[in-house]
């Protein structure tokens, strides 16, 4: 009974120190979370492989552009074999040594030949001096001259000649053509040297022969001279020297007068009409060599046509004039520019009907000239209400076969000269009379 009382005293004396001692060693052995993980992942990684995680292979870097250039230099290089040279002791040719001379500088040339190449593309990329070969001459002398409305000049000056009352002169005809085209070119080459800046801005005009430099300003300036003073010696000493001198201020006019009002204000527009309507005043002169009713009404048919034809035309061309530096009516006054459109078509049917009071034409002329007119003046209405590319679109291009269209009918109605002198005898008859009656 002693031992037993002994074993329990000491027991419970020991149990808060055995106590103590195995809160110790809980805690040195104790089995964290992170420590969780970490046999986890290990069992993973040793007993299933399958799903330990690896890692992604790293795609390969972006290659650099230098390296892609010493990529390039490597594939263009060619690798050129030298033959071996033979001993000194066996005898060589002389077409043999020369050959082999020729292939090491060949290869030495084809080695060094890829920087040359770059060196010719910065070149290239560089402004230079445009040669001017004799081939290409008469197409830029052609553009720099406007050939196209140079044309249209020559034609409607004909068109004067021949509505002429006068029996028809071939050689005078050639004559008036000749000069007529030649002050045209002179005065479309000036117009041009003066307006480099402005057309190097333009869509439309940036590819003319000055503002490429396919050809030199004194070059076009001395064709100018060329065109202009033979034109105008052409027309005064062999037509006659009203129409010379006709031909000599119309050149003013175009150079000095409107070119630099294109810039200044809208009035350019009536200015250019002005020389618009002097060729066909010319050939009527030509023909007469006097101004007279008839040669006002010609002009003042191309004046009125001038509007619609380039008021449509500038429509749809506002973003270029306005770029250009160009005061034009389409850009700063939309609405007057298609009033004056629409009026000036109308005024074509007023001057149609004038010409047979004037004795220049027969009434079936009128008559027959009022579909065309009456047509061209509806595409001006349709302009002036929708104000719009299509509209503006239609106008130009009906302007484009009207005049010649109406000119061709003016012409088909002219007076013969023998209704004009058996009107001219009648009437000198019926005034004979009255004298006759008249005396005692």
């Amino acid at each position: 009974g002693l031992f037993v009382w002994h074993l329990k005293n000491t027991g419970i004396r020991q149990i808060p120190c055995q106590f103590v001692h195995l809160c110790r060693v809980a805690n040195d052995r104790l089995i964290t979370f992170q420590y969780f993980n970490f046999l986890k992942r290990m069992y993973v990684t040793q007993y299933n492989k399958d799903l330990s995680q690896r890692a992604k292979p790293k795609s390969d870097s972006v290659a650099s552009p230098f390296r892609e250039l010493q990529q390039l230099d490597q594939e263009k290089k060619v690798i050129h074999k030298i033959r071996p040279i033979s001993p000194v002791h066996q005898p060589l040719s002389e077409t043999s040594s020369r050959n082999e001379l020729r292939e090491i500088k060949s290869a030495a040339e084809t080695e060094d030949s890829g920087p040359p190449v770059r060196a010719e593309s910065k070149e290239d990329r560089q402004w230079k001096e445009m040669k001017l070969r004799l081939d290409d001459l008469p197409g830029i002398l052609a553009r720099l001259s406007k050939i196209k409305l140079t044309a249209l000049v020559v034609s409607t000056a004909s068109a004067g000649f021949a509505m002429a009352p006068v029996p028809f002169d071939l050689t005078c005809f050639l004559l008036a053509s000749l000069g007529t085209g030649l002050a045209s070119c002179a005065a479309n080459s000036i117009n041009q040297f003066f307006e480099v800046p402005f057309d190097s801005n333009m869509n439309r005009t940036k590819n003319r022969p000055l503002v490429r430099g396919q050809i030199s300003p004194l070059l076009a300036v001395c064709f100018a001279a060329s065109c202009g003073v033979p034109g105008i010696a052409l027309l005064t000493l062999g037509v006659n020297p009203l129409t010379g001198a006709l031909g000599a201020f119309n050149i003013f006019l175009y150079t000095c007068c409107y070119t630099p009002m294109k810039r200044m204000s809208i009035a350019n527009t009536w200015v250019g009409a002005v020389v618009g309507a002097i060729p066909p005043v010319m050939g009527w002169t030509a023909a007469t060599g006097s101004l007279d009713a008839g040669a006002l009404l010609l002009g003042g048919i191309l004046y009125s046509w001038q509007f619609p034809h380039f008021n449509a035309l500038s429509w749809g061309l506002r973003e270029d004039y306005s770029r250009g530096g160009y005061c034009m009516m389409s850009v700063t006054h939309p609405g007057l520019c298609r009033r004056v459109a629409l009026r000036h078509c109308l005024a074509l049917i007023g001057l149609s009907t004038v010409a047979p009071v004037l004795d220049i034409t027969t009434w079936t002329f009128p008559i027959i000239s009022l579909p065309i007119n009456l047509y061209i003046s509806y595409l001006g209405f349709q302009f002036y209400r929708d104000a719009d590319r299509s509209s503006s679109r239609k106008l130009f291009f009906c302007s484009l076969w009207h005049l010649p269209m109406l000119l061709l009918v003016m012409f088909t109605c002219k007076k013969s000269l023998l209704e004009k002198e058996d009107k001219g005898d009648l009437l000198g008859g019926n005034h004979g009379r009255a004298m006759e009656i008249t005396l005692p």
